[in-house]
């Protein structure tokens, strides 16, 4: 337990830092929706305009800019990257922070398994990301009630969209956890997370352009689409069960790989 509270305590200013800039971010890009709602059709005609593969990478096709929700995804796609990086960081330095520190040798010592070191610091990265979570959501209910006006919105359509954060949050985290144990060291977090967060957009958002089917099917952010689930009121269940099956493996081999691994250390 002393290992989670270090943990956790260690999250919890980055974890305040990307809180606070998620819910700000989607306030300033929600409020815009005041003003765009009433020039609907001078903005419908100016996207005409755009080159139709441009609209798909941003998430622009098809969309409704009459109503809040047909505005949202746009929004909380730039929150799933900033989400998508928050876990990455948290993934990668999970187990490469004592190896990068040089710690280790402080941290192995204690009369307590592995399995048990890496089964708390995953709690206090699950931990940092749930209360992340919980930010987005009340950030997300105000701004928009603030910015509709007093027009109906389906509450439920909100709901499954922002569900969804959850299994995004545990794909990047376990993801990124698998891959620093895969290499020999990380050296730096920041590159690793911004090339998984930013690699797995670009997938999606190509894979859309390209009409690729095999390249959208790997990335999170289309499995997580927040077009597909307002417009159908459903999840693509064969994409979301990728994702799912992603973090069992990230985090059965991830578990495999720290037992075995040889951890470098001070001396």
């Amino acid at each position: 337990m002393n290992i989670y509270k270090q943990e956790f305590k260690m999250h919890f200013r980055s974890v305040m830092i990307w809180s606070v800039s998620i819910a700000a971010l989607l306030w300033v890009y929600l409020s815009a929706f005041s003003v765009i709602g009433a020039e609907t059709d001078l903005l419908n005609e100016m996207m005409s305009s755009f080159p139709p593969e441009l609209l798909v990478a941003f998430g622009m096709e098809n969309m409704d800019w009459s109503t809040v929700l047909g505005f949202f995804p746009v929004v909380f796609l730039f929150a799933q990257v900033c989400l998508a990086i928050q876990a990455s960081n948290y993934g990668f330095s999970l187990v490469s922070i004592e190896e990068r520190e040089l710690t280790a040798d402080f941290l192995l010592a204690k009369p307590i398994s592995r399995t048990k070191i890496l089964t708390s610091k995953l709690l206090a990265a699950i931990t940092s990301l749930t209360i992340t979570n919980i930010v987005v959501w009340i950030a997300s209910f105000v701004v928009i009630e603030m910015v509709s006006d007093g027009a109906e919105y389906d509450t439920g359509a909100l709901i499954m969209v922002l569900a969804t954060i959850v299994v995004f949050q545990l794909f990047f985290l376990s993801f990124g956890m698998l891959i620093s144990l895969l290499v020999k060291r990380v050296r730096a977090v920041t590159p690793y997370s911004m090339a998984l967060a930013f690699g797995m957009y670009v997938l999606s958002a190509f894979g859309g352009m390209l009409g690729d089917a095999s390249l959208e099917i790997i990335s999170p952010f289309k499995h997580f689409d927040p077009h597909y689930i307002l417009a159908h009121l459903e999840y693509d269940i064969p994409l979301v069960m990728i994702s799912v099956t992603v973090i069992i493996l990230s985090i059965l081999g991830s578990y495999l790989l720290y037992a075995r691994r040889n951890i470098a250390s001070a001396v």
